[in-house]
């Protein structure tokens, strides 16, 4: 029976396919608490130097530090582009590099041009074979990003933007809203808006204002916004691999769920198939036994 050995054989092989993605979605479950963990960790460092930084820009308003000035007319957008190192977590990828898209569509439309930053070895990929202009990467940055290795390639976009040699700098990666949900979302990060700096009444009432600067107030100042960007982008970097785990867990799960069905559905046609074989055997008996003794 050539058609029940076959189908014998896709059955084993979907039953191999649903053991490899249930032990990815249990895997992926583990990463995903570990991973929302660090990226509710690593907000409190964001919001102490934010609040910082806003006391310290409000006790010395004569200065404006070069991240908060409007760009120059060079007619030339930053993209720090966030995306995970693998594939297999359904759309994540592919919603905020569409955005990306979008977005550089829009610059080219205006006249402009961009450079651009890839953090994830998918965006890394996708920049290259769009032929834009990525002026340094990161790479395999492994389940618990360091911020070591996000500060160099982000302080070349970083410098860029000091020099006036690029107007604003964009920030896209993927917000994790909940495990079912994740946003690609595309906000600027570079000139600082003055709302990011804005404080509550019970924020401005925590801390005084009265600082001793060394070597001096604008040096201290530019330190501190520094520290706060490089937080911004740990913080969308850690976000982005929360969302990856969680999009992995939900997109194995449904696949172990649909080669379950498949599965089924085999089962179901193999036993037709050998009910038919069976019928068809029985039938030929019956008629040579009846042919013999008429």
């Amino acid at each position: 029976m050539a058609v029940g050995k076959e189908i014998r054989g896709k059955i084993k092989s979907f039953e191999n396919t649903k053991k490899i993605t249930k032990a990815m979605e249990m895997v992926s479950a583990s990463k995903m608490r570990k991973a929302q963990d660090r990226m509710r960790a690593a907000r409190p460092y964001a919001d102490k130097i934010r609040n910082i930084t806003a006391n310290l820009s409000q006790a010395n308003p004569e200065y404006k530090s070069a991240y908060m000035r409007s760009g120059g007319s060079s007619k030339v957008t930053g993209f720090i582009v966030v995306t995970a190192d693998k594939g297999l977590c359904g759309g994540l990828n592919t919603n905020v590099l569409r955005a990306v898209t979008n977005e550089l569509r829009d610059v080219q439309t205006a006249g402009g041009t961009a450079q651009a930053v890839a953090i994830g070895n998918k965006g890394f990929g996708f920049l290259n074979r769009i032929g834009a202009n990525v002026v340094s990467h990161a790479t395999q940055l492994g389940d618990a990003p360091v911020l070591e290795k996000l500060i160099g390639p982000v302080k070349v976009m970083l410098d860029a933007f000091v020099e006036g040699k690029v107007d604003k700098v964009l920030l896209c990666y993927t917000r994790f809203i909940n495990t079912m949900k994740q946003e690609a979302v595309i906000e600027q990060l570079l000139p600082l808006s003055a709302n990011r700096l804005e404080q509550t009444a019970a924020e401005k009432a925590q801390h005084g204002w009265d600082y001793i600067y060394e070597p001096d107030a604008a040096t201290v100042i530019d330190e501190l916004l520094t520290r706060y960007i490089e937080a911004l982008v740990f913080q969308a970097v850690a976000e982005n691999m929360a969302s990856e785990q969680s999009a992995r867990m939900v997109a194995m799960k449904a696949a172990t769920e649909n080669a379950g069905n498949l599965i089924g559905e085999l089962k179901l046609v193999y036993n037709k198939t050998r009910q038919a074989a069976i019928t068809t055997e029985l039938s030929e008996i019956v008629s040579g036994a009846a042919a013999i003794s008429g």
